[in-house]
């Protein structure tokens, strides 16, 4: 099983469409794919058409894989699964403090309560905390959307900052260019500048800042499923590519 995290410590920047997108792609594969929603604002699961579970509530997450199975849902897609956010898991660094082993008891819940799925992609609230680093070491990769803007640059800076500040592996990172809008000079400016300050970081994926994506909201479902010959959707395959090729 590999576990793919969808991460920003900046919101706004198209993480939740990333992990829609990148769930879809994977299931489409042929990947038995289990998206899990860790936000608790529950887009992700709000995408895909599942209600947040009431079963799944408080510490029971990290302790009970009785309930966690349980609190799984069947997508409308083949080889895809959701276990969808509910407002308590905004609570779960509180959790986690009360744990032993805090900073690895998600990885431990993921392997118990997805054993049978191939992936496991996770869609991650937009800050640093007990839960991220939980994130960060029990991911195989972090796909991390960096809108090419000044201050999506020092939001990336910062996150590379954490990494190297706590000794983790900086080499998950995988990030790629969000919400991009090729005719504004400060979008390429950054980008190249980007690219050439961190080379082995950024995928070549760019994701266009488009009312495509807009309009999953409206579908609710991954872009590829209502525009499929639309430059969003074969750039979130170019992404599914990239990221299998990291793996």
């Amino acid at each position: 099983m590999k576990i793919i995290a969808c991460y920003s410590n900046k919101g706004g920047v198209g993480k939740t469409a990333a992990a829609v997108n990148l769930s879809y792609a994977f299931a489409a594969a042929g990947s038995r794919t289990l998206m899990c929603d860790l936000d608790p604002q529950g887009a992700s699961s709000y995408y895909f058409r599942v209600k947040a579970s009431k079963k799944l509530q408080d510490a029971s997450f990290f302790k009970d894989v009785e309930r966690f199975t349980g609190a799984i849902r069947a997508s409308d897609f083949d080889n895809l699964d959701i276990l969808p956010a509910n407002l308590s898991f905004r609570d779960f660094d509180i959790f986690l403090s009360r744990m032993k082993n805090s900073r690895s008891r998600l990885k431990k819940a993921l392997k118990a309560g997805g054993s049978e799925y191939d992936t496991i992609i996770l869609d991650c609230p937009p800050n640093i905390s007990t839960l991220s680093e939980n994130v960060f070491r029990a991911a195989d990769c972090i796909v991390v959307p960096v809108i090419p803007t000044t201050l999506s640059e020092h939001t990336f800076e910062q996150l590379l900052d954490f990494f190297r500040a706590n000794k983790l592996d900086r080499k998950k990172i995988l990030a790629f260019f969000s919400m991009v809008q090729r005719t504004k000079k400060l979008h390429r400016e950054t980008a190249d500048r980007m690219r050439k300050k961190h080379p082995k970081r950024f995928l070549d994926t760019s994701i266009p800042f488009t009312s495509e994506i807009e309009k999953m909201g409206i579908h609710r479902a991954p872009v590829a499923t209502f525009a499929d010959s639309h430059s969003a959707a074969r750039a979130y395959r170019n992404l599914h590519a990239n990221v299998v090729d990291h793996l």
